[in-house]
């Protein structure tokens, strides 16, 4: 970015996702919904492909499903559901997660430019180590330094996953979310420290890796509890809470941090701790349940 410029740097940053989309003309449906909405023949059709692409024949017998075969008039992916007796609590649980993940993970990754840039949280404020851009808005040009601690923290994601994928099934996904909000409130606070840009960049570090750990644990756990009939519309109204957080997240790290480093670390930390405790509160462990095709009907 500091030779070629952002649009190199986002047109570049774009290319695996054009290989993702025509990846997806070879995606198969998911079988399961196929059966759960009573469509076995397409179902038996992708297993066969599926079959076929792996070099061996689909075994002997008929696909049978309970919900294939029971007449089912309830309309499918109704948002009442996700409000309804059943899944109010688990819902808006869910919502709080999904808001505060987004407002804690896209925070860290804006306030590490400013902190960054400013080389501590001491001067956040002056910025006085950016040097101007030549350019007529009001912008300042980070440093290869800057990049260079930049990728240091967005690397911190990848072992986090790793860790993440170990300790999911271990504790559970409430508890694993829990602990990860926990620990990246614990190493946001202590950027309120005025310390040296090494060990500011390990407090993100740590932090960036286990929000984005959070991040995936709330993935796996979201298509887990809700039934096939309403996984769509569960996962998909998360992701609009999501993006909420993620709309609010500029306005701390640019706009509050530049009045108070402080106010805005905590604003942080507490967002986090709050999607901890949603996480404790969830009423259904997904760890080692299997995973329902349609919602139980009181």
């Amino acid at each position: 970015m500091p030779t070629l410029g952002w649009r190199w740097l986002l047109g570049l940053s774009s290319l695996p996702l054009l290989v993702f989309d025509i990846a997806c003309l070879w995606m198969p449906e998911s079988a399961r919904f196929f059966m759960a909405s009573g469509q076995t023949r397409r179902a038996y059709d992708v297993l066969e492909r599926i079959a076929k692409e792996n070099g061996t024949t689909m075994p002997p017998g008929e696909l049978v499903s309970d919900a294939g075969q029971r007449k089912d008039t309830t309309p499918r992916g109704r948002f009442a559901d996700l409000v309804g007796p059943d899944f109010r609590r688990t819902t808006f649980l869910l919502w709080i997660i999904w808001l505060g993940n987004a407002f804690s993970y896209y925070g860290v990754v804006l306030m590490t430019t400013e902190l960054l840039g400013a080389g501590d949280t001491c001067h956040v404020g002056s910025q006085s180590n950016i040097p101007a851009a030549e350019c007529s808005l009001e912008c300042r040009m980070l440093t290869t330094a800057d990049y260079w601690d930049l990728l240091w923290t967005t690397i911190a994601e990848f072992p986090a996953l790793f860790l993440t994928a170990v300790i999911i099934d271990l504790l559970g996904r409430k508890r694993t979310m829990a602990l990860e909000f926990v620990v990246y409130s614990v190493f946001v606070f202590l950027l309120c420290i005025c310390t040296s840009r090494v060990i500011m960049t390990m407090f993100l570090f740590v932090a960036r890796g286990f929000i984005s750990g959070a991040f995936q644990t709330a993935y796996v756990y979201t298509p887990e509890v809700y039934p096939t009939s309403m996984r769509s519309i569960g996962l998909g109204m998360c992701s609009a809470m999501a993006r909420i957080g993620a709309i609010l997240a500029p306005f701390n790290s640019q706009v509050v941090l530049n009045y108070s480093v402080y106010a805005a670390i905590s604003i942080y930390g507490t967002v986090a701790l709050l999607a901890a405790g949603a996480s404790m509160l969830l009423p259904i462990e997904t760890k080692g349940r299997e995973m329902k095709d349609t919602r139980t009907v009181q």
